[in-house]
């Protein structure tokens, strides 16, 4: 699923592109995808793109009336549609402009769980589903981040991906943010000391703004294995910073990646739910 620096350099591709056009036309294409019944989406036709910005994992397209709140989930993609036609393959959701350029937000695959919601611009931070999320992963000062994992004591690798609790991570950047930190993924979070939360904050902050700088020289948005990683998907290679074997911890829906001699005191971590994990 793309995470923060790749939905953030998106966000400004497609603001340079759209900004100021006028929307002729909404189409909901896929049965579910339109998550909201109220307000219509009719409300923003002749209405002009304000900007596209990101919140979380979330685009905002912003018109001056309606603000369209994109989720693009794990294989969606919201993209130019030159040759917009009543179907095309993967598409769920098309908006046309009064210049004639498209966007489609396209889902390839047989399961669709991308989504749209149409809420109100002046009340957008307020509306579901933006309501739900923690504070920006750029925005959390250590004070910020000290307080939180006080109240939420759990595994570091799940604090960073609860979008409840901070916004706009996933799994790569857990990975890579636990190993920049050199602190186990499965540490607890009410248990760090003052200068491991501090590595912590750190390294949300290197970690994103390295990637970000990235995403800004692709020109489109890309599939997350040609993103440059420490240890994300590098299971069983030299870590790159000490040359220790890179292991992992592997779950249904995701895997956890780590170095043990730079986290875990050189200890390996079972591979399974059930083993009693390194704090």
């Amino acid at each position: 699923m793309p995470e923060l620096p790749e939905l953030q350099a998106h966000a400004e591709r497609l603001s340079d592109r759209l900004t100021g056009r006028r929307l002729a036309e909404f189409t909901p294409v896929g049965f579910s995808v339109l998550k909201t019944a109220e307000p219509l989406p009719e409300a923003a036709i002749d209405t002009a793109v304000l900007d596209v910005s990101r919140r979380g994992k979330y685009l905002l397209v912003r018109l001056e009336t309606i603000t369209f709140v994109v989720h693009l989930m794990q294989g969606g993609r919201l993209v130019a549609d030159p040759k917009p036609s009543t179907r095309g393959r993967g598409v769920q959701a098309r908006w046309r402009f009064d210049d004639g350029a498209t966007l489609a937000l396209v889902e390839p695959g047989s399961e669709r769980r991308a989504g749209v919601w149409c809420v109100h611009t002046e009340r957008l931070e307020r509306s579901a589903p933006l309501t739900a999320l923690g504070p920006e992963a750029l925005d959390v000062t250590v004070d910020d981040l000290a307080n939180a994992f006080t109240i939420n004591p759990m595994r570091l690798h799940n604090f960073l991906r609860d979008q409840r609790l901070i916004a706009g991570l996933g799994r790569r950047l857990a990975n890579e943010i636990c190993h920049r930190a050199r602190l186990s993924p499965f540490a607890n979070t009410a248990q760090l000391e003052p200068d491991a939360v501090g590595r912590v904050q750190r390294a949300i902050a290197e970690c994103c703004a390295e990637s970000l700088a990235e995403e800004r020289q692709r020109d489109e948005l890309t599939n997350s294995a040609t993103r440059r990683a420490a240890v994300h998907g590098h299971d069983g290679k030299p870590c790159p910073v000490c040359g220790s074997t890179i292991r992992a911890v592997v779950y249904s829906d995701y895997t956890v990646s780590y170095c043990p001699a730079c986290q875990t005191g050189g200890r390996v971590l079972a591979d399974n739910t059930t083993s009693r994990f390194l704090r």
